[in-house]
């Protein structure tokens, strides 16, 4: 194989996750099997899962020739812009971003990678032996039971050893509101537990927030109703200053809160998989291969009942490569996978998988040598002086920043999972320039995160339905409780608040413009160039307002976004600007339409 050759299959969107490229109803044991097919029942496979048949290659004509025209010339110069930007005269921001922590702590991270599956396989051979030298192709039940509890006692042992590490005393404090979480699922009534969980686990994310992590020594002194102190002499009392000297083996992540919400949505995910497990006469009695399911029904298909016990749910809550960042895994699906390897574990694939995330960590190394992009939005500069392109573009740019630095722990993480043998879903399915519809950019950004928020808010509150007004007040209702829970989720602060309810406001037009004008045949039927330009424009606007939403959200706020918008306006070359950068995003929505085109001519629908 060449260079060139391993290259594209780096990039090949199967190398990102095979759930891309495989219908979430077919195993992928049966993709394996496919490829010793013949090319006319592999292709016969292909057009059961892909139906539609897409419009011939427009790469080579003379419209997107024109497009390329506009496009590629206007990428370099812009990066150009953003370069002057930051080393203008003007900038006095340091180029520091934030990025050396992290920096400093990548070979630790690395190196616990390779670790933790070593010591997996080495406690599999000397402490947790099973009957079986090797995992089979089609494990028997107590083969997969044995691999199950080989698995389970592991991961409960290093979760407890990971969260004493990581959060020193703390991790009391973890290990308590996951079992307060559990004996709300197990010990309550059965009709109680979805409200209770869902108040406990809001109410967790509110005081998280306003006792910061209840330190021990605030929690003493507000007990004795001694004043606080930042030392231990003249703490106040004896218990106060024992509560600070616990207060001060806080472990490598002493503020332990910060990260506490991912772990919020996986104990929902436990008491709700386990709530609705225990109506098992709802899941259809068809004999499944447990072996060989399908994504879906390793989510839906409900876990053994004695699966539910507290340390596979510390097990499950505590899963190292996953606990800190995610990518989030139900309960039912990390169930699954541990009781049978999943058949998208490949080798080769982890091996380009983890060369594709060294490459976007070069790329975001590049990127903040030469651009501060990040660096002059942490400085608050008086936006006054710069230029409205200069404005535009650091704004732009921003949101790549940011998009590199969420994609990188997550993939790494992911990583992390994969050579330890559980895939979890992928979060960052396109680049962040690669996205023109609110609805999709939802579908595609933390990815994990939407497929979770559909399982246990969206589909519970019923979905959406624009078919009258009533429906459509109510499904308007759902998207504003599903973006406010996914805002307080983020942070308890008004900026988020805002951020989700603008998402929310975005979205309408995109929905209701769906519903009054749907795309014959069902959305099967390739786009006329004048529906192309339409749908062009109506994309160019969804741009905009989602890099308002976001820029809000994640980088200025409401006042900073307020100040590079009268600085954007503030001269005639603002304006103008806008106006180039947005005939240059036009070309680049046409692109985009036929790039997803592209993947349907393979067979691959990403629905986003």
């Amino acid at each position: 194989m060449g260079a060139l050759s391993y290259f594209r299959k780096i990039y090949n969107i199967d190398t990102l996750d095979t759930r891309f490229t495989t219908p979430s109803t077919v195993p992928y044991k049966t993709v394996i099997e496919s490829r010793d097919d013949s090319a006319a029942a592999s292709r016969e496979r292909a057009a059961k899962w892909n139906v539609r048949t897409p419009p011939p290659s427009r790469w080579k004509t003379p419209e997107f020739y024109l497009w390329y025209l506009i496009f590629f010339p206007a990428f370099p110069a812009m990066y150009w812009v953003i370069y002057t930007a930051s080393r203008a005269d003007i900038n006095t921001s340091s180029p520091r971003d934030g990025s050396r922590a992290a920096r400093c702590n990548m070979p630790s991270m690395i190196a616990l990678l390779i670790f933790h599956p070593l010591l997996r396989r080495l406690y599999n051979a000397v402490v947790h032996r099973v009957n079986s030298a090797k995992e089979s192709v089609r494990p028997t039940l107590e083969e997969a039971e044995q691999r199950l509890n080989q698995r389970l006692s592991f991961d409960f042992g290093f979760a407890i050893i990971f969260l004493l590490a990581l959060h020193g005393i703390s991790a009391f404090k973890v290990l308590a509101i996951i079992y307060v979480n559990f004996q709300i699922a197990t010990a309550l009534p059965r009709k109680s537990v979805p409200v209770a969980t869902w108040i406990f686990n809001v109410g967790i994310l509110f005081t998280n927030d306003i006792y910061k992590g209840y330190r021990l020594g605030d929690m003493a002194a507000w007990i004795t109703n001694s004043p606080s102190q930042p030392s231990l002499v003249g703490a106040g009392s004896a218990l106060v200053a024992w509560g600070r000297w616990l207060d001060s083996y806080g472990g490598i992540m002493s503020r332990w809160e910060i990260l506490f919400n991912l772990t919020v949505l996986r104990m929902i995910s436990f008491n709700l998989d386990y709530y609705w497990s225990l109506d098992r006469r709802s899941y259809s009695p068809l004999e499944l291969d447990p072996s060989s399911l399908s994504e879906r029904d390793r989510i839906t298909t409900p876990a053994p009942s004695a699966d539910y016990s507290f340390r596979n749910f510390v097990a499950y809550a505590v899963y190292a490569p996953l606990y800190l960042t995610g990518p989030i895994l139900t309960f039912n699906d990390y169930v699954s996978q541990c009781r049978y390897r999943p058949a998208s574990i490949e080798g080769p694939r982890t091996v380009r998988y983890a060369v594709r995330w060294a490459l976007c960590l070069l790329v975001m190394e590049v990127t903040l040598h030469f651009n501060y992009v990040q660096a002059i939005a942490k400085a608050r500069p008086d936006w006054g002086l710069y230029s409205g392109a200069q404005l535009v573009l650091l704004s732009y740019f921003n949101l790549h920043v940011i998009w590199l630095k969420l994609l990188l722990p997550w993939r790494f993480f992911r990583l992390w999972a994969l050579a330890d043998g559980v895939d979890p879903p992928e979060n960052m399915v396109r680049c962040v320039s690669d996205n023109y519809s609110t609805l999709s950019f939802w579908r595609s950004w933390h990815r994990s995160f939407y497929r979770w928020s559909l399982r246990y808010i969206y589909v519970p509150l019923g979905g959406s339905d624009f078919r009258g007004w009533a429906a459509a007040a109510r499904s308007v209702a759902t998207y504003v409780l599903v973006f406010t829970f996914v805002a307080v989720w983020h942070d308890v602060e008004l900026r988020l608040l805002v951020w989700g309810w603008l998402i929310v406001l975005f979205m309408l037009p995109e929905m209701i413009a769906s519903y009054l004008f749907p795309r014959r045949g069902g959305g099967d039927q390739p786009r006329p160039l004048a529906a192309r330009l339409i749908a062009g424009l109506g994309g160019l606007f969804n741009i905009w307002m989602m890099m308002t939403a976001n820029l809000v959200g994640f980088a200025f706020g409401v006042d900073g976004l307020k100040s590079i918008i009268v600085g954007i306006f503030g001269d005639f070359s603002g304006p103008l600007f806008v106006f180039a950068l947005s005939t240059y995003l036009f070309a680049g929505l046409q692109i985009m339409f036929e790039v997803r085109e592209a993947e349907k001519r393979r067979g691959i629908d990403l629905k986003c």
